[in-house]
This record gives structure tokens, sequence and C-alpha cells, in this order.
């Protein structure tokens, strides 16, 4: 059967067995959900900037919990983690345990403070005892790399994954579904704001985790659901690695150098959750800390009743599809899912999978828009170019944020089109290595250390975000692999490599750290603690937000 599905996926760049009906799932799914963006838009004529960019506050801990999950589970967390433990069985689980575990930073550390503090953005709260203009134009600044460069992994992804999902293939094919998934993308966030991106991503997390949940209950089946029967299945169905799929080892081997890769990884994917501005946004779409807490509550439950039924999916398609199958066939690693759905469930199954693949990525990319267009809107334009000093802030913010997303959206499209063959891996790690040594450092001193001034938030973003850009152009993910490396450079042929770690965690997030406190105690000597007290207070009772972030 293996040799059938690869024959069916593989055939004429890619077929994905019945691109037509691929094609009209996924029409059925984007015409539903504009219509659902349409007639939720239509029942607030509200068009405030707070309703633009947060709903005015208006969903509950549950709602935005599932709105989490849909912005949170993009295409790389379905079809890449699936497909890595597919390939490497435990190394590749660990980068579910690493996104799960990232969430309890965000409730324990960032989820309630950050919403009683904040109104809008990440510069509301790092500017509320800063200097308004630097700190909200380097806040800007961070988010924009962040959500730029995840976009970029996310348009590039609906490249990447066309020829197997649609059946189609070639430049010009390639760069049209992504100008399609920019289009729908900017519709959704134009027609809709906060709030219908926020039904988008609910509707999309439910879509995802039921498909999932289908496969996952659909492979036990077949097995008795006897999950150890699943794993020896997968250990005999690959014996290269045998055993080594229950072990870790097998992807990032025995080296010290790999050991240290995967830990810097690690801690890049656990603190980079809590700085990334999409998911610290969704925070105020929720009417009080406590329902930010609940939303976070509700998102952990969901995301990691996700992730464990990627398990059952990836060992299935290692012990159903084959290990051989899957790389041989278009999009690789990331096959491993579509071809477990054709091999449980024919065309249908494949066509509704393919269609929940794109409804993630619109999801994700529509969450990232609306966060970019806020930022540059509300901390560039109203707060550093015009200094307040506008006369209808409310529509001018809104104004400025729809035409921001538009040129995002262009961006996103073209930069999708140009990256579509490259790593899309290193550039969701990318952004999550920013967040981690940008954000998530300037945010913990912010809220906690009292005397943390404006050159303290100054070195430690530009500086986390310089060192991360810096550390990463060096690494071998942009040179120093060749073509026959298990996972190629992005300029195999070029060998400028003097960094040896694929990711710059380890190295950025301590000195993002570490410039904060340098720039602090080289900075401005005297210290409003007053500003502090009332930022404290506020962080706890939630007491003058709108006042916090009127500046």
């Amino acid at each position: 059967m293996n040799a059938a599905v690869n024959a069916v996926l593989a055939q004429d760049g890619g077929a994905a067995a019945n691109p037509v009906l691929n094609i009209s799932i996924f029409l059925v799914f984007v015409i539903g959900t504009l219509a659902i963006v349409f007639y939720v838009n239509s029942r607030h004529a509200k068009k405030t900037a707070a309703d633009f960019y947060t709903a005015g506050g208006g969903f509950s801990g549950t709602q935005n919990g599932f709105a989490i999950a849909g912005d949170y589970l993009s295409a790389a967390s379905f079809l890449g983690i699936a497909g890595a433990i597919a390939i490497n069985g435990y190394d590749g689980f660990l980068y579910s345990i690493g996104f799960l575990v990232a969430w309890l930073v965000a409730l324990l550390l960032v989820a309630e403070l950050l919403r009683n503090t904040g109104r809008f953005t990440m510069g509301d709260v790092l500017a509320f005892r800063m200097r308004q203009r630097p700190v909200r134009a380097a806040a800007a600044t961070s988010t924009l790399a962040v959500s730029f460069f995840y976009l970029l992994a996310q348009m590039a992804g609906a490249g990447a994954l066309v020829s197997l999902l649609l059946g189609v293939s070639g430049a010009f094919a390639q760069g049209a579904v992504i100008a399609v998934v920019g289009v729908v993308m900017i519709a959704y966030v134009l027609i809709g704001g906060m709030r219908g991106t926020t039904w988008v991503q609910m509707i999309k997390a439910v879509l995802l985790i039921a498909g999932t949940l289908v496969m996952t209950i659909w492979a036990l089946a077949l097995f008795g659901f006897n999950f150890s029967a699943l794993l020896g299945a997968a250990v005999d169905a690959n014996p290269d690695a045998g055993a080594g799929l229950l072990s870790p080892g097998l992807q990032y081997g025995a080296t010290t150098t790999s050991k240290i890769d995967f830990i810097s990884l690690g801690l890049a994917l656990v603190l980079g959750t809590a700085g990334l501005p999409h998911v610290l946004m969704r925070f105020y779409t929720v009417p009080t800390a406590k329902e930010a807490r609940k939303s976070v509550e509700w998102a952990i439950w969901l995301i990691g009743l996700f992730y464990l039924f990627t398990l059952v999916i990836g060992y299935a398609a290692g012990a159903l599809v084959g290990k051989e199958t899957i790389l041989d066939a278009p999009g690789r690693v990331n096959s491993a899912a579509p071809l477990l759905a054709y091999e449980l469930g024919g065309p249908i199954l494949l066509g509704v999978i393919a269609a929940v693949a794109f409804a993630t990525i619109l999801a994700v990319v529509a969450g990232l828009t609306i966060t970019a267009s806020a930022s540059f809107a509300h901390d560039v334009y109203i707060n550093v170019i015009k200094k307040g000093d506008v006369v209808d802030t409310e529509a001018t913010q809104v104004k400025v944020a729809r035409r921001t997303a538009i040129v995002i959206g262009i961006v996103a499209i073209l930069g999708g089109i140009l990256a579509r063959n490259q790593n899309v891996a290193f550039l969701v790690a990318l952004a999550f290595a920013v967040a981690a040594s940008a954000n998530l450092p300037t945010i913990l001193y912010s809220l906690f250390w009292k005397r943390f001034n404006t050159t303290g938030a100054l070195f430690s973003i530009y500086g986390g975000l310089a060192t991360t850009l810096l550390l990463i152009v060096f690494s071998p993910v942009v040179s120093g692999r060749g073509e026959d490396a298990p996972t190629p450079s992005i300029f195999p042929e070029a060998d400028f490599m003097l960094f040896p770690l694929s990711n710059p965690g380890l190295v950025s997030i301590p000195m993002s750290f570490l410039l904060g406190a340098v720039g602090t105690y080289v900075g401005q000597k005297r210290h409003d603690g007053s500003k502090y007290a009332e930022m404290e207070v506020r962080s706890l009772t939630g007491a003058g937000i709108a006042k916090a972030s009127s500046h």
C-alpha cells in the first residue's frame, strides 16, 4: 500500500489524489468563514480602535482560549511536528513538549499582568514608566520583526505544501497560491478586525482538533487501540532507526554540539511563546485578567490535547506509510500527516486535511497581520510620528491600521514567493528566538524590576534583536552545510559559518537580559519609584488601564 500511496501523491510533481476535491473543500471553508466575518462585523457597528484591535475586550476566556489555540497551532505544528515524530520519533515529540511547556511561562509570568497593564500592544506596557517615543519605536520594531519572520514562514509554507495538497507545481502556481492566501488574509483583517479574525481562529481550532481526533482514533483502531502495538509497528517499519525511534538522539545525534544546539532550541521555544506579539495581544481581547488567565488555561488543555494527537499521528504515519515513502513524496517530512490521511480515508479525508492545513495558515497569518498593523498604527504612527497630536485619534488609528494591513499583506505575499523554497523551520525558529531575546526580557524587567529604565529597555530590545540576527546569519542554518546534509543550509554552496549552533537562544537570551541590566545602570541614575508603584498596582488590579495606554 505504501508504494501505491507514494505513486498517487508523487505523480506529476505531487498530485494529491484529487486536487479538485481539495480545492473545493478549501473554497467551502474560505467562503464560509468570510460569510461569518461579514455577519459578525455587521452586528457590531462600532469602529473604534479598541474594537478593531481587541474586539473591545468582548470575548470570554473560553472563546479566547480556543482563539489562542487556533492562533498558536500553525502549519508547522500540525504538519511539521507530525512529520518530525514519524521520521525521528522521540526527538520529534520534544518539539511538542517545548511548545506546550512554554504556556506555563505565559500563564505564570505574563498573561494577567500584561492584561492589567496595557490596552492594545506590548508597547503600552513597556512605555508606561519609560520615555514614550523611543520605547514604543523599539517595541514596534521588535513586533514587526517577529511578525514578519513568522508571516514569511507561514506564507512560504503555503507555497511549499501546495504541490502535495493541490497537485500543482512550478514557481508561478506556488506564487499564485501564496497570493490567494495573502488576499484572503487581508480580507479577514479589513472586514472583521480582531473580532472577525478571532472567530476564524476559533473555527480553525475546532476543525484542526476534530480532524486530528478522527485520524488518531482511526489509526489507533487499526492496532486494537493498543498504543504499544502502534509503537512496535513504527519500529518494525523503520529498520534503519529501529528502537531509536523510542529514545532520544535520533535527530540531534550524540555529539556535544548537537546536544547544546537542542538545549538552545528548547530555550527559545519555551521562552519565546511568552514574547510573541500576536499571542500577547490576545490577552487584551478579554474583559478581565481573570478571563485572561482562564483563556490561557483553556489554551493549555486544547494545545496539549492536540500534541497528544500528533504523537499518535506521527508514529502511525511511520508505521502505515513509512519513512522512505514520506521522504520521497513532495513536501518530504511535511507530507507525513496528509499521507496518513490518504492511507486511512482516501481522497476525501486527504481533502479535509488539506483544507485544515490551509485553514491553519489563514488563521495564523490573519492574527499576525492585525498584530503588526496595530503596533505600527498605535505605537509608531500615533505616539511616535504624530506624538499623540491627532484630532480624531480613534478613527485615524483604524484608518492607518487598515492601510498598514494591506501593506503588510503585500510584503508577506512577495516575501513568501521569494522564500517559497527556503527553510521554513529556520524562519519559525528565528521568530521564536527574536521574541525570547528581545521581547520577554524587556517585559519581565518592566513588570518586576523597579530600577529598570528607558536605556535598559532600548539596550535589551535592540541588543537582543541584533544579537539574534547576527548569530543566525553566521550559523549553519545559513551556510556551511552542503546539499548532502540531512538539513542543508539556505546557501549550501557558501561557508561563512562562525557560530556552531542552529538556534541562537542559548546565547542571545542571556545577552538580552545582560544588556538590559547594563543599559539600566549606565543610563539615567534617577528613576521614578512612584511610576513603578503605580504600574505594580495596575498590574495586580487592572485599575486605570485606559489611562495607562492613552499616551
